[in-house]
């Protein structure tokens, strides 16, 4: 009787330990990949942050070059 309880005795230790051996790895895995995760979110907050500027910059280059079609335009009328 007594070797069955030391033997149940270190099977629980030994699934306590496995159980928690694995509960830790997930953890570990979940933290990295959750860090990934954010990195790539941050990444793409920058992006959506530029954005907007871009978008002015290149509405205000429009704008020049339709100002700078205009007076070619212009230009080309008066010396006809």
């Amino acid at each position: 009787m007594q070797k069955e309880v030391m033997v149940a005795l270190i099977s629980l230790t030994g699934t306590i330990a496995g159980s928690f051996g694995g509960v830790l790895a997930s953890s570990k895995l979940t933290t990295y990949r959750l860090r990934l995760l954010e990195n790539k979110v941050d990444k793409h907050n920058r992006f959506a942050e530029r954005l907007p500027v871009v978008e002015e910059k290149i509405k205000v280059l429009n704008h020049r070059v339709e100002d700078l079609e205009h007076a070619e335009a212009a230009q080309s009328m008066r010396s006809k």
